[in-house]
C-alpha cells in the first residue's frame, strides 16, 4: 500500500505539512488483522500506537463486575492509543478487531524522535486539536441527537450515503457506537422496518429513499442530523 498517500487523505493527517507527513509515512509499519484478533490489552505497557487503515477496531475497558465494555470503534482514518506519548505508559483500553482490515503501527520511540523537529512538533499539535474538535463534535451528537439518529450518523460515517450495504460490525458493536444497549438498537431496527424506513436481509440493510434523502440533505447542512 502507499502509505504516504492513505496519511495524505486522512482527515486528521491531512493537514500537516509534506515535510510532515513524509516523516511519519518513514516510520510506519503496515500490520494485517484479523477478526477478534487481539491488538493489545488493558495495562499492557504501550511501545507503539496506530493509525487504522481498513477494518474495525473495538476499544473497550473493564468495569468492577469484571464485564468489557465498548467505548468506541475506531473508524478507517482514525489514529488511537495515542495517550501512551503524553499521559501515561500503559494501554487505557484493549483493542479488539471486529473487522478485518490493516493498521499502521507508530513506534513510540520514533514518534518522539520526530517530535524534535519544530514543524512537525507544530503539525502533531494542530493534528491532536483536530481530533479534540471531532471527538467534541462526536460528544455533541451523543447528547442532541436520540438514537435514531445517531443509529443514521454511524451508517453514514461507516459505510457512506448508499441504498444498502452489508453489516460488517455485531449488534453489540453498533449498540455501543451509538450509545445504546443492544436489546434498544434491536427495538430501535425492528420499529423502522415497521415503519418502512429500511428493511433487513440477513446482514444486509436496505434504506427507503426518504432516508436516503435526509442523508444527502445533512451532508449539505440542511437537515437535524
Amino acid at each position: 500500500m502507499d502509505i504516504l498517500t492513505f496519511i495524505e487523505r486522512s482527515d486528521i493527517l491531512g493537514g500537516a505539512s509534506d515535510k510532515s507527513r513524509k516523516l511519519l509515512a518513514d516510520i510506519c509499519i503496515p500490520k494485517r488483522l484479523e477478526k477478534k484478533q487481539i491488538l493489545f490489552r488493558e495495562g499492557e505497557t504501550g511501545y507503539a500506537f496506530y493509525l487504522l487503515v481498513s477494518g474495525g477496531i473495538a476499544l473497550s475497558k473493564g468495569t468492577s463486575d469484571g464485564r468489557e465494555v465498548v467505548i468506541k470503534i475506531v473508524r478507517p482514518g482514525e489514529i488511537f492509543a495515542e495517550v501512551i506519548l503524553f499521559e501515561q505508559d500503559k494501554y487505557p483500553v484493549t483493542a479488539v478487531v471486529v473487522n478485518a482490515g490493516l493498521v499502521l503501527v507508530i513506534s513510540k520511540h520514533q514518534f518522539n524522535c520526530l517530535l524534535s523537529i519544530e514543524e512537525f512538533r507544530n503539525d502533531f499539535i494542530s493534528m491532536l486539536m483536530r481530533k479534540q474538535r471531532y471527538l467534541a463534535e462526536k460528544i455533541r451528537h451523543l447528547t442532541m441527537h436520540d438514537v435514531e439518529e445517531r443509529f443514521y450518523l454511524f451508517i453514514k460515517e461507516h459505510y457512506g450515503i448508499r441504498n444498502s450495504f452489508n453489516i460488517t460490525f455485531s449488534k453489540k458493536d453498533i449498540a455501543a457506537a451509538i450509545g445504546a444497549t443492544p436489546e434498544t438498537y434491536s427495538r430501535l431496527i425492528n420499529r423502522l422496518c415497521v415503519e418502512k424506513k429500511l428493511r433487513v436481509d440477513g446482514k444486509t440493510i436496505f434504506l427507503s429513499e426518504s432516508i436516503i434523502k435526509e442523508l444527502k440533505d445533512s451532508e449539505k447542512g440542511s437537515s437535524g442530523f
